[in-house]
């Protein structure tokens, strides 16, 4: 199997190295490069095209959230951003992931989570369980909009009703289980409809569904649809 390719972005000397060495051991993973801050991360990508992004929040200069903002939104963009946290929900997370990250791991995560998280992001999920979504938006709903009676973006009303709903439960925290038992459908057929919301809202991951729910007002701050 072609090995996923990493590149490994943090100001830390030693926190490089550690991680380098880490996945440099493990079957099935490459790193290609290493960067010390975020500009030099934005440049390496766009060099060496990795598949998946391990992003310090926190560096000198250009910082982690503004490289991943770069990185997610350049012409062709394929490479999943995972960043790392000193802090758990980190002030900075939620920004982390307006901007286009896949999600977060704390730096002392052990180290078949971190391998498991990288994995994940490169087959495309997100690496932010439902429990953490909502404490996540508890942390960050004064940030979002109290939303209106109805979604401010047009791209949303080309969803049927039932992505509209499978979008507001997402938007609640509720995992593809957990869609499936509350509206009494198979879970093959929630991840069916949350991968259509993605393709017609262009999202990259059921994390930017998250964010995108609350800013168009779709899901109140507070778990609740917008009435």
């Amino acid at each position: 199997m072609t090995p996923i390719r990493v590149l490994i972005a943090d100001d830390q000397t030693m926190v490089r190295q550690g991680f380098g060495f880490l996945l440099g051991a493990e079957p099935g993973i490459e790193v290609v490069g290493q960067a010390e801050d975020g500009a030099e991360a934005v440049a390496r990508v766009a060099e060496l095209a990795p598949d998946v992004v391990l992003m310090d929040i926190r560096m000198p200069g250009v910082g982690g959230i503004e490289a991943t903002r770069r990185i997610t939104g350049a012409p062709g963009a394929t490479a999943k951003i995972l960043m790392l946290t000193t802090f758990d929900l980190d002030e900075y997370a939620f920004s982390g992931l307006k901007a286009g990250a896949s999600g977060f791991m704390l730096k002392d995560v052990p180290p078949g989570e971190l391998l498991a998280a990288i994995r994940s992001v490169h087959s495309g999920d997100a690496v932010v369980a439902p429990s953490t979504t909502r404490r996540l938006l508890d942390r960050f709903s004064p940030m979002l909009p109290s939303g209106g009676p109805e979604p401010r973006n047009k791209e949303v009303d080309r969803l049927t009703e039932r992505e509209r709903e499978v979008m507001m439960l997402v938007a609640q925290g509720l995992s593809n289980g957990e869609i499936a038992g509350r509206l009494v459908l198979s879970e093959a057929t929630v991840k069916t409809h949350v991968g259509r919301i993605l393709t017609k809202l262009n999202l990259r991951d059921r994390v930017q569904v998250v964010v995108l729910a609350y800013e168009t007002g779709l899901v109140r701050a507070g778990g609740g649809p917008a009435r």
